[in-house]
């Protein structure tokens, strides 16, 4: 199930693509309002009511999530401009770099100690995105934006105490009520995309909603039968088909200097991967052999 989440977040592009004739923001406002209609539904399936109402009662859950909403909403408007805009790269490049962020965000905020490998890693990244710099000619500020972004959604959501599927409707909620108002403002004026631009275009940006809720509901069950280790490894699945798509789908150049970055970066996840590997087990082994040990004295 979670692999399956993160193939649906990798092959989103050609989704988002389709809707190349609508303008990013006014799919972001559809995502928005179609994803909270299809979350608060599982909500109540699944029996988080309470949880929903703690959320919108508590104000500083409150605040929390609309920090959040709006650092999501960010997010979500980078990756689909940068999708729409010829930037795939560096959107695949973005998300190869948040695991890496985390670390970063983590040192400064949360004070942890990086590991060896781990500061191997983020170097590595810190070389890759220097060179891309200097030699591309270009700052990749959208794969920054978007792994930063990302970043700080996922350390402020930390503080919050909802989980994904409550969190994610709390946050769609509060931009459905934004969202709703912008919309019926572009119908009013005859610029809306809903209901004017065919069957096809209003069904695509209903449908925003599946793109968004169907792989958080994969992603939320599938992690609970899985080894942190083993999700750890697939969510490289989505900038990998995202980069895939962009080289040989969508043909974007991919130059000498992105060529060498993205070689750095996977150098660096690989060792990041290596590290969070072994110091599981070294967690693991020390945990249940303490636990062995403390049964063999019983």
């Amino acid at each position: 199930m979670a692999a399956s989440a993160f193939l649906i977040w990798g092959l989103s592009p050609i989704y988002w693509k389709a809707l190349a004739s609508v303008p990013a923001f006014e799919i972001l406002m559809h995502r928005m309002i179609w994803s909270f209609v299809f979350l608060a539904p599982l909500v109540l399936l699944q029996g988080h009511l309470k949880d929903l109402i703690g959320a919108l009662t508590s104000g500083r859950t409150l605040l929390i999530l609309s920090l959040t909403t709006l650092i999501v909403g960010v997010n979500w408007f980078l990756y689909i401009w940068a999708i729409n805009s010829g930037h795939i790269l560096q959107a695949s490049l973005g998300y190869y770099i948040a695991p890496l962020v985390n670390v970063l965000l983590g040192v400064v905020f949360l004070k942890e100690r990086l590991r060896r490998l781990q500061l191997v890693a983020v170097g590595l990244a810190a070389v890759g995105v220097t060179y891309l710099t200097l030699n591309y000619g270009q700052f990749p500020w959208v794969a920054l934006a978007l792994a930063f972004s990302f970043g700080f959604y996922g350390l402020i959501r930390k503080v919050a105490s909802v989980g994904p599927l409550v969190g994610l409707t709390v946050e769609t909620l509060l931009l459905s009520i934004p969202a709703s108002a912008y919309l019926l403002y572009l119908d009013h004026i005859g610029r809306g995309a809903f209901l004017h631009d065919g069957t096809t275009i209003s069904l695509m940006l209903i449908g925003t909603a599946l793109v968004t809720g169907l792989p958080l509901l994969l992603f939320t069950m599938g992690t609970k039968l899985l080894r942190l280790a083993t999700v750890g490894f697939l969510q490289y699945t989505a900038p990998s088909c995202t980069f895939l798509l962009a080289v040989f789908v969508y043909h974007e150049p991919l130059l000498p200097a992105q060529l060498l970055t993205f070689g750095l970066i996977w150098t660096a996840l690989a060792i990041y991967s290596y590290d969070s590997v072994i110091y599981h087990r070294r967690v693991l082994k020390s945990r249940y052999g303490t636990q062995m040990n403390t049964d063999e004295h019983r």
